[in-house]
């Protein structure tokens, strides 16, 4: 059975992708593909987990441990056949905080503890709902997120010297770095320059080509052929390991602490990933599995912490060059980590050698292209809900707190969508052509859904409507569904109409929505069910006695 015809229900929603790419049947053919676009992938990655892992105030080491571990249960774990784990430019944020806040001990613990809150949602269930946030929110935060990362970079680009340490809080560190103006080192920023220059350059004219490593190997033989005063890898944190630490469990004894950071990864990672991986849907015609995505993000990062790594979650430029490649499955994820691994083992010496800034270049570029310029300014020019919503999770991201950005956007989405569905519900009366009007009784039509948004609307004109008539018909053939709320309001309704000493009668109604009626309380003498107006003229005629 195909990705795209496999349902999502049962134990089948938790199978990893590998064993569904192993049953399709896996030849040599595809191995050499996978292997292929694993060592692309790699090439992308080498430069990127390290500028994120320093960025994110933790040594360069430690981001190839979270891709070489992470990323290897990622795609050996996943939902998605294409997703590929590792260290994210979004989590530079939390992770610095959680850094300052608790230190590297508490952020391998809040590591760790992410990673069984993501099994446990993966268990519930939560991957089908986590889907659903709207795309207004999803824009506001990753713009956020890249102008905050961008802001980081910018001490290691211009070479600046602090007398303390760098502010977190992004206007403090920009008054920060506006007073320490005059250490410029012009060299850094020079290599800062020249690294993003030859990534975008090489975009448009060799698009296939690892401009990321070429940028940074380029820079690396200026820095070290010219002996520019840029800092590197080496001269700020000494030379990489030639292998994976050995398995530990974090330190438990500040749980506390990190529990809070630990929710924040959880929520971010299950978002991270499961955008990258629709992203991997969109691009391959395939279907993810996201509650098993979020049980491989658990257990990925649960791994990351005993080597010593950080936050891992599927990463969209990774993945999107893994499908670009060639990728046939999994497999060349895993292959992706072995080929970091064999980096590690062979040539950790060289990325002595990398600056820096060079480093900084990169996630430049990184920000820039996740910043989604055209989509922002789309959202603010589509209506007045959404450049609310866009602008108001942007503002928070980026000057208070990630999480609260998420969570305020997310609920201000909510009321613009209830606000539009409440706009869709209609209430007219019966047109003259269509039904005869009679003084004994009034008809209403009521359209599209009747929900708590809808009856707050529509409650008040009703309840005038119920003062006079003998009988007053709401035709609700063209609603949809009902719910608590609106069946509450069609309730008092009918309990205002009688005691005018009228009747409310309900025309049209599908079944499933009548019983639902009735099991709140609309039943007869307070309501009368019809099929249509005809039968409630036939009612209003009969003589008194047989009514």
């Amino acid at each position: 059975m195909t990705d795209t015809a496999r349902g999502h229900n049962g134990p089948s929603d938790y199978l990893p992708k590998l064993l569904t790419v192993w049953r399709e049947g896996y030849g040599l053919a595809d191995l050499r593909a996978d292997a292929l676009a694993g060592l692309t992938v790699a090439i992308v990655a080498l430069p990127l987990s390290m500028a994120i892992a320093i960025a994110s105030g933790v040594g360069p080491e430690r981001g190839l441990y979270t891709a070489i571990v992470g990323g290897f249960l990622v795609s050996a774990l996943g939902g998605s056949r294409y997703q590929v784990g590792g260290p994210a430019g979004a989590f530079i944020v939390l992770v610095s905080a959680c850094m300052m806040a608790i230190g590297l001990p508490g952020l391998i613990l809040a590591t760790f503890l992410s990673g069984f809150i993501l099994i446990g949602a993966g268990a519930l269930r939560f991957g089908t709902y986590i889907r659903y946030i709207p795309y207004p929110v999803t824009v506001g935060f990753t713009a956020g997120i890249a102008v905050i990362i961008f802001a980081s970079q910018l001490r290691e680009m211009f070479g600046l010297t602090l007398p303390g340490a760098e502010p977190g809080e992004i206007v403090e560190k920009v008054r920060a770095l506006w007073d320490a103006r005059g250490s410029v080192t012009w060299a850094a920023l020079a290599v800062a320059g020249l690294t993003a220059t030859v990534i975008l350059g090489l975009r448009p004219v060799r698009p296939h080509w690892p401009g990321m490593l070429i940028a940074v190997v380029l820079a690396s033989a200026v820095v070290a052929g010219l002996g520019l005063p840029v800092a590197t890898i080496g001269s700020r944190f000494g030379a990489l390991p030639h292998l994976l630490p050995a398995p530990a469990l974090p330190d438990v004894a500040l749980w506390q602490a990190a529990l809070p950071w630990a929710a924040s990864f959880a929520l971010l990672g299950a978002i991270e990933s499961l955008l990258s991986a629709v992203v991997a849907d969109g691009m391959s015609g395939a279907r993810h599995r996201s509650n098993a995505e979020l049980v491989a993000q658990g257990v990925a990062n649960i791994g990351s912490a005993v080597f010593g790594g950080f936050c891992v979650t599927g990463t969209i430029a990774r993945t999107a060059t893994n499908v670009r490649a060639g990728s046939r499955g999994p497999v060349s994820g895993m292959l992706h980590a072995l080929f970091l691994l064999a980096f590690l083992m062979v040539a950790a010496p060289l990325a002595a050698y990398i600056p820096l800034a060079a480093l900084a270049g990169v996630l430049a570029v990184v920000a820039w292209g996740m910043a989604e310029r055209h989509e922002f300014a789309g959202l603010l020019r589509a209506s007045r809900g959404d450049a609310l919503v866009v602008s108001v999770t942007f503002l928070l991201v980026t000057f208070r707190d990630l999480t609260e950005g998420i969570v305020v956007g997310f609920a201000l989405a909510g009321l613009v969508f209830i606000k539009r569905m409440s706009e869709t519900s209609t209430l007219a009366p019966g047109a003259e052509h269509e039904i005869p009007q009679r003084p004994d009784r009034v008809v209403c039509h009521l359209e599209g859904p009747y929900f708590f948004g809808a009856a707050a609307q529509m409650g008040g004109v009703l309840e005038r409507i119920a003062e006079a008539p003998r009988a007053l018909v709401l035709d609700m053939g063209g609603v949809p569904l009902i719910d608590s709320s609106g069946a509450r309001g069609v309730l008092q309704l009918a309990a205002r109409a009688g005691r005018r000493g009228g009747q409310l009668y309900i025309v049209g109604l599908k079944d499933r929505l009548r019983r639902q009626l009735e099991a709140q309380g609309l039943r007869a003498p307070l309501v009368c069910y019809l099929p249509d107006v005809a039968a409630v003229d036939a009612v209003l005629d009969r003589p008194p006695e047989s009514a």
